[in-house]
């Protein structure tokens, strides 16, 4: 498939533009900075890109407002004393170190404990939070997915955890595959459920139209009030790079 890659800009906004052989234009703008991109088609010229950012200027500034207003946690050294969130919830980190195989226990309401051998680098150490993260949303996800795929007619062939910078998950509507962020262990599961109700949604319809709207209010009518939830919790610190 031809893929091009430009930038234009509008209006003083930076707009990265990337055309591919598909049929209609889609507008994002995405965290954490509201960086705007444009995915159009082939024979789309930069002119008609222009018109179209322009007319949602004024959404575009409201999404990136609340991605600068959104609080991020601040870079992670995995040590005790770091909070580290888990279900919605703030733990407080505590590292332990032993001699046995590494692992993760959360300790009531308030405490997460790292078992860890004595002299473990802080690489390894996020590696092991990780590995947990993954397990646990690993178990999450199938009662929820067995549920909605019920509610909503529909049947994956395939889904997975991978860590994504900017989307909570995504859908291949031709071989019917799901992707789940793996930060969404970190939210309410509320919030984990409604990306999958959003994903299973897309194996019905492709794009974000009133079909699709009309889907998620018959089954989730609440959605919009998980999506506001998910959208204003506290991001990650990262190195965002695109």
């Amino acid at each position: 498939m031809s893929t091009e890659f430009t930038e234009i800009r509008v209006s003083g906004l930076v707009v990265q533009v990337v055309r591919k052989n598909i049929k209609n234009l889609h507008l994002g703008v995405y965290p954490p900075n509201g960086r705007v991109r444009v995915a159009a088609p082939l024979n789309v010229n930069n002119e008609a890109v222009r018109l179209a950012v322009a007319a949602k200027l004024g959404w575009i500034k409201k999404h990136q407002a609340r991605f600068r207003a959104q609080s991020r946690q601040s870079g992670r050294e995995l040590v005790s004393g770091e909070s580290h969130y888990y279900l919605g919830h703030r733990y407080r980190l505590c590292v332990l170190c032993h001699d046995g195989v590494p692992r993760v226990v959360v300790r009531g309401k308030y405490a997460i404990e790292l078992h860890v051998r004595p002299g473990t680098t802080a690489e390894r150490r996020r590696q092991v939070l990780q590995d947990w993260y993954r397990q646990q949303l690993g178990e999450l996800i199938p009662p929820l997915l067995k549920k909605w795929q019920e509610a909503l007619g529909v049947q994956v062939t395939q889904w997975r955890i991978k860590k994504m910078k900017t989307k909570w998950g995504s859908c291949n509507f031709k071989v019917r595959r799901i992707w789940l962020n793996l930060e969404l262990v970190k939210k309410p599961t509320q919030c984990l459920e409604y990306i999958i109700v959003h994903e299973l949604a897309h194996l019905i319809e492709r794009h974000h139209n009133d079909r699709f709207i009309s889907i998620m209010d018959q089954h989730m009518p609440h959605w919009r009030l998980h999506r506001q939830e998910l959208n204003s919790a506290p991001l990650a610190h990262e190195t965002w790079i695109y």
